[in-house]
């Protein structure tokens, strides 16, 4: 290997984010204001990532999937988010909600559900949050009792990204209400068809109003017992595994989100003329242009290092996936407030992308835990 292979992309990747980058300017970008102002599904966003295979890139080919790597599966939601973070949820949240069934699933269950979502036939969501147990996951209340060859199930869940739309969910439930508290969880897959499994209106959101959030309620559903993810009790620690895994995924949603915002701004300063000439040739917006630029790059080098660990399986996973995300969204939260005030007063207005992307922003410094947890799992991992 020759220095100038060291520490950068592969080609393959390169072409990999041409190819998203010309999907989301071409059929994305154009639905993005609209999505969001109407609170809609983007369906047209969807239907051109199933085309592409990108909306699921993270499923492996021998389940009929495009076998991405983590890295790769990053590119694309990066590259979807720098448009529309509303559709970059769509390949994010068919990983998170994949990934317990691909850590800890048995091979009939792998491919019972695995080519369904790797076709585009189906989504799949991740039900572990719920009203009074947000960070606090191992609280959670809804219950699976074991019945016959089954388990009937109650309870409830919020947040649940793209909820009503996904065909299918990985929900978490107490299985041993007297057992050792997180060790006394399972993980099962529910289908939307299932009877006594209903969703709560959809939320009213700051922002990503185009991927329904909505509650899922569990009342008596009954769940045959080969659809049980990993071993009873598993169940948390499979959900904390695939949380290592999938906030890098929100890195890469917050990084595009501000690589979207940046190009932006960049362009606008260059157009704008106040006091005889161009904005963009001023030192203090040329300063703020620079800082954004450098915040954004590290946090894209953090993601991308995370997504290495990731496919790896690297042992110092949780410190770097945690580290990214909360490094990204904070970089992200800056860097679209920053954009926002480079347009000015045309930063206010829906008339540019910028609020959006601003308000966009906000959420990846809360979901998949909140920032405030990353620096609890970081500390954690360095005083082992």
């Amino acid at each position: 290997m020759s220095d100038f292979d060291l520490f950068r992309t592969s080609d393959e990747h390169e072409e990999l984010r041409e190819a998203v980058r010309a999907v989301a300017e071409d059929k994305i970008a154009p639905h993005a204001a609209e999505v969001d102002e109407a609170s809609a599904f983007p369906q047209s966003a969807h239907d051109a990532l199933v085309a592409t295979d990108f909306h699921a890139p993270h499923i492996g080919e021998e389940y009929g999937g495009a076998g991405a790597d983590a890295l790769a599966t990053c590119i694309v939601i990066e590259e979807v988010a720098r448009v529309c973070a509303s559709s970059s949820l769509i390949p994010a949240v068919n990983k998170l909600g994949t990934m317990p069934v691909i850590l800890g699933a048995s091979e009939e269950v792998k491919r019972r559900y695995l080519p369904e979502v790797a076709s585009g036939a189906a989504m799949f969501s991740y039900g572990l949050s719920e009203r009074e147990a947000g960070s606090d996951t191992a609280s959670m209340r809804t219950q699976a009792v074991a019945d016959g060859d089954g388990w009937i199930l109650n309870g409830q869940k919020s947040w649940i990204t793209n909820a009503g739309v996904s065909e299918y969910y990985t929900v978490l439930a107490v299985t041993d209400p007297d057992g050792k508290r997180g060790g006394n969880i399972s993980a099962f897959v529910l289908h939307k068809d299932d009877a006594g499994f209903t969703f709560g209106e959809p939320e009213r959101k700051l922002g990503i109003k185009g991927s329904p959030t909505r509650e899922l309620f569990f009342d008596d559903v009954r769940v045959p017992g080969d659809r049980i993810v990993g071993a009873p009790g598993e169940g948390l620690k499979l959900a904390l595994r695939t949380l290592d895994h999938t906030r890098v995924t929100i890195g890469a949603q917050a990084v595009g989100i501000a690589q979207g915002a940046l190009d932006q701004a960049v362009a606008y300063v260059k157009e704008r003329k106040q006091f005889g000439r161009a904005i963009a040739d001023f030192q203090g917006v040329q300063f703020m242009l620079a800082d954004m630029a450098m915040k954004l790059e590290t946090a894209r080098q953090m993601v991308y290092v995370a997504a290495a660990k990731s496919e790896r399986g690297d042992d110092d996973l949780p410190f770097y996936g945690a580290a990214a995300k909360c490094y990204a969204s904070d970089a992200a939260m800056e860097i679209t407030t920053d954009a926002v005030q480079l347009l000015g007063g045309a930063g206010y207005v829906k008339d540019f992308p910028l609020e959006r992307m601003m308000r966009d922003a906000k959420i990846t410094q809360i979901y998949e835990g909140t920032n405030q947890i990353q620096r609890m799992v970081m500390a954690r991992q360095l005083l082992k």
